[in-house]
């Protein structure tokens, strides 16, 4: 899971989207942000030592993967597990510190997404939707944290669109190993969609956008969500007109893009929430 650029956007998307609809003050906002942060920071270290120990052969019959520290050798299995154990622990920590349905929603990821993903690759073309389902969860376990409950109107809506997008970029990133990864046996939706790559692709991010829209709608987001959303679909048309598929180095640059889309998308929600409650901002 190196590099996956948006990990951290997903609950901040859920925060503020609901800190928004409830008119959280700024400094409510700002101390959930932080919180976050961390939390999910050392999900992501956690999720990366699962897929990296789980890929150990495969990422040694992959160029761009040899060096990573468990295919080289440099780190043991023995090791990996020490630190995987080290980082589950806190993860579970603060998880605790969040409480009720929330816990529950975020354990479920903690101990069944993110060790599903990496063994996808082995069992299905679409290990990218794994891998979407376990990167947009931060979402709802962020929601469920301010509200007490799910949306179940809201949130599934933005958690397809996060889908969505994950399967966009996580399709271009895997189109830099097409050539080893037939070769090591690892399955995904870059060999699936072969030469239809880009059209498939326009089509997941075409369903994001109207994802994001549709839940700005139901929760009542002002202009600056929407400028963030338009900002987002002029990205996504940039990214699917100037991608060069077949050229391992554009990929990886065009995957990081999506850090800066993500950013965009986080932007203009803290924008609208920032106008929409100027008056409790630090109530």
């Amino acid at each position: 899971m190196e590099g996956r650029p948006c990990l951290q956007r997903f609950a901040a998307w859920g925060l503020i989207m609901s800190a928004y609809a409830l008119r959280l003050s700024f400094q409510s906002l700002a101390i959930q942000l932080i919180t976050y942060l961390v939390g999910v920071t050392l999900r992501h270290s956690t999720a990366c030592i699962w897929n990296d120990m789980y890929d150990t052969e495969f990422d040694r019959k992959v160029g761009r993967t040899r060096s990573r520290p468990l295919a080289s050798g440099d780190v043991s299995i023995r090791g990996a597990s020490i630190l995987l154990a080290v980082h589950f622990i806190t993860c579970l920590i603060i998880l605790s510190h969040i409480g009720g349905a929330a816990f529950m929603w975020g354990l479920f990821c903690l101990c069944v997404l993110d060790p599903l993903y990496p063994l996808m690759k082995r069992w299905t073309n679409w290990p990218q939707l794994g891998l979407g389902l376990a990167m947009t969860w931060g979402f709802p376990v962020s929601w469920v944290a301010n509200f007490g409950e799910m949306d179940w109107y809201i949130v599934p809506v933005l958690f397809v669109g996060g889908v969505c997008w994950t399967v966009h970029y996580d399709t271009i990133y895997a189109c830099q190993d097409r050539r080893d990864d037939i070769k090591a046996g690892v399955q995904s939706t870059a060999l699936l969609f072969g030469d239809w790559t880009r059209l498939i692709l326009s089509f997941f991010s075409a369903c994001f956008v109207a994802c994001l829209v549709l839940a700005g709608i139901m929760n009542h987001q002002g202009p600056l969500f929407f400028a963030g959303v338009a900002g987002t679909a002029s990205h996504l048309a940039w990214q699917l007109i100037v991608v060069d598929l077949d050229d391992s180095s554009d990929c990886s640059r065009i995957f990081k893009a999506n850090g800066t889309l993500g950013f965009m998308i986080f932007a203009g929600m803290l924008s609208d929430y920032a106008v929409g409650t100027r008056v409790t901002l630090f109530r």
